[in-house]
């Protein structure tokens, strides 16, 4: 593709891809959008209009966002169909747009973006003190504080709503386990699929839900979350 390409053609012609982006978190959409420039890949995932993950060469998340906003131009697809049960971003939409803008206008300018910090922006979501401590951690993708009733706390979103039904679930099943075992109560399980990884904790009046990447080793991302709390006590 020739480099001095300017804009973006796709399914949506006219459009730029910011606007593309912009008008699928109107639509509430729920789906991809493939891009391509040049030899450059890169695929951005949404679930009811906001971005939860993206990935660009080996880059993934909100970084993966800002190199695919610096292309000049290029090609996209909308993929209603391709879904991800990962989230690796955590901020509103309308934010990241703007944080990848004025990335691209320090750049242009000659400054260094300061790329490790992140945005600093309001996070599109709200949740508990635990669950954003949380997913500071490298190898886990969503974590979130339910009540005893299974409603997340301080977490509206829909990663939020689904992680803390199979929270409960599992809580619920584990308790049963238990009692006809003759254990008792089961304070912690985890469990181990192709698709996912699920850790799960039982305190008085809360459970905590968290999704784990599924190709770590749960032993060593629990041992660093008793790690990083026990160092905040």
């Amino acid at each position: 593709m020739s480099q001095n390409v300017s804009g973006f053609n796709g399914a949506v012609a006219g459009l730029s891809l910011t606007d593309v982006i912009q008008l699928k978190g109107q639509n509430k959409y729920t789906g991809a959008i493939s891009v391509e420039y040049g030899t450059s890949e890169g695929v951005i995932y949404f679930v009811d209009g906001e971005i939860i993950h993206a990935v660009q060469g080996d880059e993934s998340g909100e970084q993966a966002i800002y190199e695919i906003i610096k292309w000049p131009g290029g090609s996209f697809n909308i993929h209603p169909e391709m879904t991800s049960n990962v989230c690796t971003i955590h901020y509103r939409t309308d934010f990241l747009l703007l944080e990848a803008l004025r990335r691209l206008d320090e750049e242009n300018a000659g400054v260094t973006a300061n790329s490790s910090a992140g945005p600093s922006v309001t996070p599109r979501r709200t949740m508990s003190k635990i669950a954003a401590r949380l997913l500071e951690m490298h190898n886990i993708t969503y974590a979130v504080l339910l009540d005893k009733q299974g409603s997340p706390v301080q977490d509206s979103s829909i990663e939020a709503v689904a992680l803390a039904t199979k929270g409960l679930f599992l809580a619920k099943t584990g308790g049963s386990i238990g009692e006809l075992m003759g254990l008792g109560e089961i304070k912690a399980a985890a469990v181990h699929t192709t698709n996912y990884n699920l850790l799960l904790y039982d305190s008085k009046q809360h459970y905590l839900s968290i999704a784990v990447k599924p190709d770590c080793n749960l032993d060593n991302v629990e041992s660093e979350i008793k790690s990083a709390f026990a160092s905040a006590k």
